[in-house]
């Protein structure tokens, strides 16, 4: 089973919308999922910063801000 990581921040709207999109499929391929806010922790924030939302698979990034879901998908599956 596949490991979807995002790295948000409170109230990121593409962080919301990204959360979504991954949740859509969620039903549909064999992964989890692991939110991780990174407010307040100096070493995510220094290391994402405004990049969030940071998506990973298997703790390789994946994307950045937001999520294609071709593209999301195909790498679910692979």
């Amino acid at each position: 089973m596949k490991e979807v990581t995002v790295y948000s921040r409170s109230g990121c709207h593409l962080c919301e919308i990204a959360i979504d999109r991954i949740n859509s499929v969620i039903n549909d391929y064999d992964f989890t999922v692991n939110i991780v806010l990174i407010d307040n922790d100096s070493e995510l924030e220094k290391e994402f910063g405004e990049q969030v939302p940071v998506i990973l698979i298997n703790n390789k990034i994946h994307d950045y801000w937001r999520v294609d879901l071709e593209r999301f998908t195909a790498a679910i599956k692979s």
